[in-house]
C-alpha cells in the first residue's frame, strides 16, 4: 500500500511537472504567435479599396474606375434592423464575446469529433475581420489559431461599433458589391435607408454564400436564405411574430443595378482618367478619389449628338456599305409569321442578334421577308417590325473614291432575306443605317481659363477608345492658316496689305521635283489683300506671305499659341498647315485670338478630394487670361486672375485675326455657320491634301470649338472642311449658344477705321465709288493715297518684301 502511494505520488509530480511544461511551452508558443501577429493599430485609419469616381462640374457622376463597388459608410449611418439582420445570422453573442466566441468553438470542436472532419463554425464577427484584413482564407488550425488570438487582440484594440463598421463595409456580397451601402445600390439601386425589413434580411443572408444564394440568379434559394434570417431575427427577439409573418410574403424584388452614370462621356473621362494615373500611380482605382471636372453635361450631350450626326450624315452620302453579316435563312422566308418553322433555329437567330451590342442609337435585326418597298425585321428580344421605303430609298450602293451607285427603285436592290443589318428609330419610324467607317473628333473649351467642356473622340467609344481629340496628330489645312497671318501682323503687315495670288513653281525640298501648288478651285485672283487671302482660304496668298516673313520667324513664332517647332515642317507647305497636331491643341491655339491674346493650356479637373489622409484634397488654379486688360492698361493687382496667363501676342493682333475670321463666316468658306444667326463668331475651315482632314474651328470670346473629320486610315473623304466638319460644329454651337448673349471682346484702343481703295490697301480719295473700312493699328495706317490710275503697290506699308516675290 506504501508502495502504492509512493508510486501515485511520484506520477502525480511527473504529470504535474508535464502539465507546468507544457503550460510554460503553450504560453511561450502564444507569446511567440502574438508577437509574429500583425498591428491592429492600421484598423483605426484602414483605408479600404474603394473605386475613384469622376463627376461632372454639377456634381453628377460621368465615370467609375475600380473592380470593387464599395460606398464607405460610419456605423451609424447603417439602420438597426441591417445590424440585427446581420448579427442574428453571423454572430449573435457579437456583443458579449471577447472577440472570440468559445462556446461555438466548443460546438465546432465537438463536431470534428463526432464528424471526424473539419467544419465549419464559431467563426464571429471579429474572427471575419481579422481573417479578412489580415490573414489568408486557407482552412488549417495554424490559420485558425491565428485567427482566434486576431480577434481577441482586435477586441481589445477597438470598440465593437469600429469592429463592426470594418465588417459592414468589408464583407462581399457579389456582383462585384462590397460592403453593405454598395450592395443595397447593386440589388435594390437604393439608399441604407430606403431598404425594406425584407431587403435587409436579404441583404443579411448573401456573404455566407453570395453565388449559391444570389437574388438575381437563383431567387428560390436566395428567398429560403432570406427567411432563415427573419426566422433568427425572431428567435433572438429583434423582430417579432407578426413582422416576421409579414416579411416572409415580400417577394423577392432583387435586380442587378448599374452605377447611375449621368451622361456617356467616356471619351473626356479616360482622358481625365490617364492624367490621374501620371498623379497617383498604378493604385488609383482602389483610392477613393471624388474627381470634379469641367465638363458641362448639357453641352457633353450636344457635342455627342452633333459629333454622330455629322459622321452618320457623311456614311449616308457616300453610299450604303451593306450588312455586317448574312446568315442562310430556312424557307418559308418569313419565319416569324411561319407556324412550321424551326424553333430552334429561331432560337439561334435570336442569340446571334444579342451577341451583337448596340452602337449608340443603333439596333442590329435580322431581315426576314421582303416585300416590294419595305421588309419585316427580326430583333434581339423576339419583337418584329416593318422598315418602309422611306428608311431605305436613300440607300443606293458604296462605290470607291466616295461615288456612289445608282438610287434603289425595290427594297430587293439593297437587301436580302437573312441580312444583319443596323437600324435606328426616328419619328416613330425604323431606318435602315451603318456604323461610319469615317471617324471624327470635337472639343469646346472656355478660352478665359481653358476649362473642357465638352469633349468626344470618336463615334463610340465601345468600338475604339482612341482618343482623336487628345491623340490623334493630323495635318491641320488651312486651320492652321491663321496662326501665320498673326505672325504676319506681328511682323508689321497689315490685314490690306496686298499679296499676288498667282501661280508659283519651285523645287521641293524633299524630292527631285518641282512643287506647284494650288488653290483649291484652280484658279487665281491676282493682287490679293491679307484679309481676303484668310476669308477666302487663298492657299497661294498663304505660301507668299510665309515666304515675305520667313520660315524661321514664323517657327518661334507659332510657339506662342504652344506648337512645338521641332514638330512643325521647316517648309513652305507650313502654310497650307502641313503641320500635324491634335484638334485640342488646335482649340488652344485658337483660345488665344478668343482671349485677346493669352496662352492658356486646357484642363480638366477643378478640384479632387480624397477619403485618406495620406492625399490630401487638392484645387486647380489655372492660368487665366485677364479679358479686363485688353481695353484697361491700369488693372490693379486685386483685379487680376489668381494666376495670370502669359499674354503671347497683343490685343490688337488678337483683334484683327478675330475680325477677319468673322469674315469668314459672313461671307467666306464658313458662311453656312450664318444660319445661326450670331454677329459674335469667328472661325476657319480646313482640308489637308487630298481630302484626308476636314475641320473646323470656330470662337466668341466665351467659347472655342475645333471639329475633325476624317479616316483613321488616312483614306481621302472627298469632301471639304465645310461640308464634312463645320454642320456638326454648326449643330453643336446652336445648342451651346442657345439662350446666350452675344460675346466678344471690345476693341482695344491703338486700333484706327480708315477708308481705304480695296484693290491696293492705299488710302482712298474722299468721295471715292467702292472704297471700303479697314482697321489698322496706329502705327500701320496707310499714309499714301490711292494712285489715280489705280496701279497696285505691293506690300506697301511695310518695305518691299513681297514686291520682291517674282509673279511666275
Amino acid at each position: 500500500m506504501a508502495r502504492i502511494k509512493y508510486f501515485l505520488g511520484r506520477a502525480s509530480l511527473a504529470l504535474i511537472s508535464v502539465g507546468i511544461t507544457l503550460g510554460v511551452l503553450c504560453l511561450m508558443v502564444l507569446i511567440y504567435l502574438e508577437s509574429q501577429l500583425p498591428s491592429v493599430s492600421e484598423l483605426r485609419d484602414m483605408h479600404m479599396q474603394v473605386p475613384t469616381r469622376i463627376y461632372d462640374k454639377e456634381h453628377q457622376l460621368i465615370a467609375q474606375y475600380g473592380y470593387k463597388r464599395r460606398i464607405p459608410v460610419e456605423i451609424d449611418q447603417i439602420p438597426q434592423d441591417l445590424i440585427h439582420a446581420v448579427l442574428a445570422t453571423e454572430d449573435a453573442r457579437y456583443y458579449s464575446h471577447p472577440g472570440v466566441d468559445f462556446i461555438g468553438i466548443a460546438r465546432a470542436a465537438v463536431a470534428v469529433v463526432t464528424s471526424g472532419r473539419k467544419v465549419q463554425g464559431a467563426s464571429t464577427i471579429t474572427m471575419q475581420v481579422a481573417r479578412n484584413f489580415f490573414l489568408s482564407r486557407k482552412k488549417t488550425y495554424g490559420r485558425k489559431l491565428n485567427e482566434i488570438l486576431l480577434a481577441i487582440k482586435i477586441d481589445h484594440a477597438l470598440s465593437k461599433d469600429k469592429v463592426l463598421e470594418l465588417y459592414l463595409n468589408k464583407i462581399y456580397f457579389g456582383n462585384r458589391a462590397y460592403g453593405v451601402a454598395a450592395a443595397a445600390q447593386v440589388y435594390y439601386g437604393k439608399s441604407l435607408n430606403q431598404l425594406t425589413l425584407p431587403q435587409m434580411a436579404m441583404l443579411a443572408g448573401l456573404p455566407q454564400a453570395p453565388s449559391r444564394t444570389n437574388p438575381i440568379s437563383s431567387p428560390k434559394p436566395a428567398m429560403v436564405r432570406r427567411n432563415h434570417v427573419l426566422q433568427r431575427m425572431m428567435d433572438v427577439g429583434y423582430i417579432n411574430h407578426s413582422q416576421y409573418e409579414q416579411a416572409i410574403q415580400a417577394p423577392v424584388t432583387a435586380k442587378y443595378h448599374r452605377q447611375r452614370i449621368a451622361i456617356d462621356a467616356r471619351y473626356f473621362s479616360e482622358w481625365v482618367h490617364q492624367s490621374l494615373i501620371k498623379e497617383y500611380g498604378d493604385h488609383l482605382d482602389e483610392m477613393g478619389l471624388q474627381v470634379t471636372t469641367t465638363l458641362d453635361s448639357h453641352l457633353q450631350v450636344a457635342a455627342n449628338q452633333a459629333l454622330q450626326d455629322g459622321l452618320d450624315a457623311y456614311s449616308l452620302r457616300h453610299g450604303y456599305q451593306g450588312p455586317i453579316r448574312h446568315i442562310t435563312m430556312e424557307q418559308p422566308t418569313d419565319i416569324v409569321m411561319s407556324q412550321d418553322h424551326d424553333p430552334s433555329s429561331h432560337d439561334t437567330q435570336l442569340s446571334m442578334l444579342k451577341e451583337i451590342p448596340a452602337v449608340n442609337d443603333l439596333k442590329p435585326a435580322l431581315v426576314t421577308n421582303i416585300e416590294s418597298q419595305s421588309s419585316t425585321l427580326l430583333f434581339a428580344d423576339d419583337t418584329t417590325a416593318i422598315l418602309p421605303w422611306s428608311g431605305l430609298s436613300w440607300a443606293a450602293p458604296a462605290l470607291e473614291k466616295g461615288l456612289v451607285g445608282h438610287k434603289p427603285k425595290q427594297a430587293s436592290d439593297v437587301l436580302k432575306v437573312g441580312d444583319v443589318i443596323w437600324v435606328r428609330e426616328k419619328n416613330k419610324h425604323w431606318w435602315l443605317s451603318q456604323v461610319p467607317k469615317v471617324q471624327g473628333a470635337i472639343v469646346s473649351i472656355d478660352p478665359e481659363d481653358g476649362a473642357v467642356k465638352a469633349m468626344s473622340g470618336g463615334y463610340a467609344f465601345r468600338l475604339s477608345n482612341f482618343n482623336r481629340v487628345t491623340q490623334a496628330q493630323r495635318q491641320a489645312g488651312s486651320n492652321f492658316k491663321p496662326f501665320i497671318y498673326s505672325a504676319a501682323i506681328a511682323k508689321g503687315f497689315t490685314l490690306a496689305s496686298i499679296i499676288n495670288d498667282a501661280p508659283i513653281v519651285m523645287k521641293d525640298t524633299g524630292e527631285n521635283a518641282l512643287w506647284r501648288p494650288q488653290n483649291d478651285n484652280l484658279t487665281f485672283n491676282g493682287p490679293t489683300r491679307l484679309r481676303s487671302g484668310l476669308t477666302q482660304s487663298r492657299n497661294l496668298v498663304s505660301i507668299r506671305l510665309l515666304q515675305s516673313i520667313t520660315i524661321p520667324y514664323a517657327l518661334q513664332y507659332l510657339h506662342r499659341f504652344g506648337f512645338s517647332p521641332d514638330s512643325l515642317p521647316n517648309t513652305l507647305s507650313l502654310a497650307l498647315g502641313s503641320a500635324s497636331e491634335s484638334p485640342l491643341d488646335i482649340a488652344t491655339g485658337y483660345a488665344v485670338f478668343a482671349n485677346g491674346g493669352y496662352r492658356i493650356h486646357p484642363y480638366g479637373i477643378t478640384n479632387i478630394h480624397s477619403i485618406s489622409s495620406d492625399h490630401p484634397d487638392t484645387v486647380t488654379t489655372p492660368a487665366t487670361a485677364c479679358t479686363a486688360c485688353v481695353i484697361h492698361s491700369d488693372i490693379s493687382d486685386d483685379q487680376l486672375p489668381a494666376l495670370l496667363a502669359p499674354q503671347v501676342i497683343t490685343p490688337q493682333n488678337a483683334y484683327l485675326i478675330t475680325q477677319a475670321l468673322q469674315g469668314v463666316i459672313q461671307s467666306g468658306t464658313g458662311r453656312q455657320a450664318k444660319v445661326l444667326h450670331r454677329s459674335d463668331l469667328a472661325g476657319k475651315t480646313g482640308t489637308t491634301n487630298k481630302q484626308m482632314d476636314a475641320w473646323f474651328s470656330g470662337f466668341n470670346s466665351h467659347l472655342v470649338t475645333t471639329v475633325w473629320v476624317g479616316f483613321d486610315d488616312l483614306t481621302p473623304l472627298h469632301e471639304y472642311g465645310s461640308k464634312a466638319a463645320l454642320p456638326i460644329w454648326i449643330d453643336f454651337m446652336r445648342v451651346a449658344l442657345a439662350k446666350t448673349s452675344l460675346a466678344t471682346l471690345p476693341e482695344p484702343p491703338g486700333l484706327l477705321q480708315v477708308r481705304i481703295d480695296p484693290s491696293n490697301g492705299l488710302l482712298a480719295h474722299p468721295g471715292q465709288k467702292q472704297a471700303i473700312f479697314e482697321t489698322f493699328r496706329q502705327a500701320h495706317v496707310p499714309t499714301q493715297f490711292s494712285p489715280d490710275q489705280g496701279d497696285v503697290l505691293m506690300a506697301q506699308d511695310h518695305g518691299a518684301e513681297s514686291a520682291d516675290l517674282p509673279l511666275f
